[in-house]
């Protein structure tokens, strides 16, 4: 897969710390990952530990995109449109008036605003 070139053991294999690295790590890396100790001894009996773990790949948002719909006159209406196509987890968006004074529309939302 395309995983397994940029995955590796963090120590040699025979000591009890089995970390494993992930080299470039990509968003679709995130899910769960497993990992599995088997004790087996001479007299046949085995012994099996489990542990999970789950992977969230943050993916920072992207630049977003602002746009004026409708004619800016006096008495007019207008819509001012904001949206990120990335991130997780999902951005949070906030409108604010910067000049004369610094005013708060909305707190922060997610999604599209």
């Amino acid at each position: 897969t395309e995983l397994k070139p940029r995955v590796g053991f963090l120590y040699p294999v025979l000591t009890h710390n089995i970390s494993v690295f992930i080299n470039a790590t990509r968003e679709r890396d995130s899910g769960q990952y497993m990992c599995t100790v088997n004790v087996v001894d001479d007299v046949t009996s085995t012994g099996k530990n489990i542990g999970v773990i789950n992977l969230t790949v943050l993916v920072p948002p992207a630049a977003p995109t602002c746009r004026l719909h409708g004619d800016p006159t006096v008495g007019a209406n207008v819509t001012l449109s904001c949206t990120s196509e990335k991130g997780k987890p999902s951005p949070a968006y906030q409108w604010q008036r910067t000049a004369p004074t610094l005013q708060v529309f909305f707190p922060p939302a997610h999604g599209k605003v």
